[in-house]
């Protein structure tokens, strides 16, 4: 068993983590922190790596759970992203046959951002073809017996660097590959591929 932060729009290091592992366990009763991949994600621009960001109405004045963590949907955040979206791989192979699934991520307002995350998860699991098997967490633990543990892979900013093979990405004569980006990116430019491509990777 494998356990994971649910994130938005997980990273290549998280789905090739998630395709190797025999189970999944999702924890559900952290705590929230910034700057991880909670709530953020970093898709291929025009211009380079282009974040993402979720966001949220979050106090640092008390602790407070991740599931407890709302959206600020005063933003008109998921228009941006969905257009982001649109501009950075309209011309990708695959972004057409995806569009449709994903579209409604980006239409209806969602309240927490953990749930939406699964929501997200739920979508890609189905594009990729993939039984979206998993448990949650009931209690925190510090150090979990009998899994492997790699929540260690929310965090954007003590990242450790990975080098998976390169795929094609749409604006890679200009910036060349860019490592460990959203699966979005993997999913617009590899398409059916996607799923051998992640099996083939190591973290």
């Amino acid at each position: 068993m494998t356990i994971l932060h649910p994130t938005y729009f997980p990273n290549v290091a998280h789905f090739v983590s998630m395709v190797h592992a025999e189970k999944l366990l999702f924890e559900v009763c952290d705590n929230y922190q910034k700057q991880t991949y909670r709530n953020r994600t970093y898709i291929y621009g025009a211009n380079g790596k282009l974040p993402l960001t979720v966001p949220v109405i979050y106090s640092q004045k008390n602790r407070q759970l991740y599931k407890d963590i709302k959206i600020a949907n005063h933003e008109s955040w998921q228009q941006i992203h969905w257009k982001s979206l649109q501009s950075a791989y309209r011309t990708s192979p695959f972004f057409e046959f995806y569009e449709d699934d994903l579209a409604p991520l980006f239409h209806t307002k969602q309240e927490y951002i953990l749930d939406f995350n699964f929501k997200c998860l739920e979508v890609i699991f189905e594009c990729l073809q993939l039984d979206f098997n998993h448990e949650t967490s009931s209690a925190f633990q510090t150090k979990p017996t009998n899994c492997k543990d790699d929540r260690h892979l929310v965090n954007a900013r003590k990242e450790k660097e990975h080098h998976f093979k390169p795929y094609t990405q749409v604006f890679s004569n200009k910036h060349g590959f860019i490592n460990n980006l959203s699966i979005l990116d993997v999913l617009f430019n590899e398409g059916t591929n996607a799923v051998p491509y992640l099996q083939s990777q190591k973290i």
